[in-house]
């Protein structure tokens, strides 16, 4: 029997190149939480903790596809491992919080999930290419947001909020937003690089992105949209240019982000308060500044990974009281990186993204076999959505095991692709995947 095949009793044969795609993708759509919850939430869209119970049986399977995928890739996962240490330092700080925080037994049972979704991404970074794991997702996002709107026509009240909002296969219209957004993303890379012969597809995928992208209403989802049709045109640019055209646009492009920032920042709520529109951003600000106050109260080390928003603490449920909604998070990740973990985690995880940003520039400019753009505005994306919403070290979570993936293989390709570019312009994936063909 060969060694990258299993036989059933019938004869047939299962490559382990399939088992990876199909498991990476089925992995994928149970980590997007589309279906399976929404059948088992209640009519308002919360889970029951025996629904909550239930949704954790799915994992274990992709748990064991994890170990098994990186026990047959071990050498490669260890040059992962290498090559970006930062990656491995942070997973490690969750455990070390339990040593702090205010709910030790919570904070150990969600650092185990997040250390399997990590080691998810690493099982994509190293088996897969970027345009292998962009068809994949193309697939995956696509049957999410197809069943979506196929039940949004079946069953409207299943498929919609008490607000109306349209929230398709998702418990909540801001995940359908999310998701919306990605796959509109997808689909337009799929336009542009078109070497995968799915332009028709990709088109109707795009159209039913839009339609979910706008029935949710998710205000998030809407802004980092068109971020990244802003970070497409930017990255087409930048590949375009020469060295030094490059660092004007890049210095422009600071900038200019710098002064949107700026200007969000002093006129945002001004702006809302004469639009009639709610200046508290759904009451994101009260939030905000509530959870500021603890920061500063635990600026070094946080209350421990995900211990802060539980019932058992009373600072918590002080903040539920005063702003009248019981929120599951900080609605920013950046905010609830510093609750997990205060400087001490931010720290690394602020030196990480600068250099996974550069190397994947750098990666879309010098390699141009694999199709590196999306990536790069899939990672700024996720890193926009964060500014309204809590995606960041969230465990069983395809949107943040997308983003680690990201900055892993940047820094697994980064070394190889800049070696061959100033000798021989070698393209760096013999030894780190293999093909995925793709008809």
């Amino acid at each position: 029997m060969r060694v990258d095949s299993l036989r059933t009793a019938s004869g047939p044969t299962i490559s382990w190149r399939a088992i990876e795609c199909w498991g990476a993708g089925i992995s994928l759509f149970l980590q997007a939480g589309a279906l399976l919850p929404l059948l088992l939430a209640d009519a308002d869209g919360t889970l029951s903790e025996s629904a909550k119970s239930i949704l954790r049986l799915p994992c274990f399977p992709i748990y064991a596809f994890t170990i098994v995928i990186l026990i047959r890739n071990f050498p490669q996962f260890l040059t992962a491992l290498r090559r970006n240490l930062i990656v491995p330092l942070i997973l490690v700080l969750p455990f070390l919080s339990t040593l702090w925080s205010i709910g030790p037994s919570t904070t150990l049972r969600r650092a185990i999930g997040l250390l399997f979704c990590v080691l998810l991404s690493y099982v994509l970074a190293i088996r897969f290419t970027p345009r292998q794991l962009l068809f994949l997702l193309f697939v995956t996002l696509g049957t999410c947001i197809v069943l979506s709107v196929v039940i949004s026509v079946v069953s409207p009240s299943l498929a919609t909020m008490p607000d109306g909002a349209m929230r398709g296969v998702f418990i909540h219209k801001n995940v359908l937003g999310w998701y919306a957004s990605l796959m509109i993303l997808v689909a337009t890379a799929m336009l542009i690089d078109g070497t995968l012969g799915l332009r028709r597809t990709a088109f109707i995928l795009w159209a039913a992105g839009m339609v979910c992208l706008a029935s949710s209403g998710s205000m998030t989802a809407i802004i980092a949209t068109s971020v990244a049709y802003c970070l497409i045109g930017f990255y087409t640019l930048l590949q375009r240019s020469s060295s030094i055209g490059r660092v004007v646009i890049v210095l422009f492009f600071v900038q200019l982000s710098l002064g949107i920032l700026i200007s969000l920042h002093e006129f945002l709520v001004p702006a809302l308060e004469a639009l009639g529109k709610d200046a508290t951003l759904t009451g994101r600000v009260p939030l905000w500044e509530l959870v500021d106050r603890e920061i500063s109260d635990r600026w070094l080390l946080g209350y421990g990974y995900q211990a802060f928003w539980t019932t058992v603490n009373p600072e918590a449920t002080h903040m539920w009281l005063k702003i009248g909604w019981a929120a599951p998070h900080a609605h920013n990740g950046y905010r609830d990186i510093l609750l997990s973990f205060g400087i001490v985690g931010m720290v690394p995880f602020v030196l990480m993204l600068p250099h996974a940003i550069r190397q994947g520039a750098s990666l879309h400019c010098h390699d141009t076999q694999y199709g590196w753009l999306w990536l790069n505005v899939l990672t700024i994306m996720i890193l926009v959505m964060n500014l309204t919403e809590s995606i960041f070290f969230v465990q069983n979570d395809a949107i943040f095991i997308l983003f680690t993936a990201a900055i892993i293989m940047f820094s697994l390709y980064a070394p190889v692709v800049s070696t061959s570019h100033s000798q021989s312009r070698q393209a760096p994936s013999h030894g780190l995947t293999s093909g995925l063909q793709i008809s």
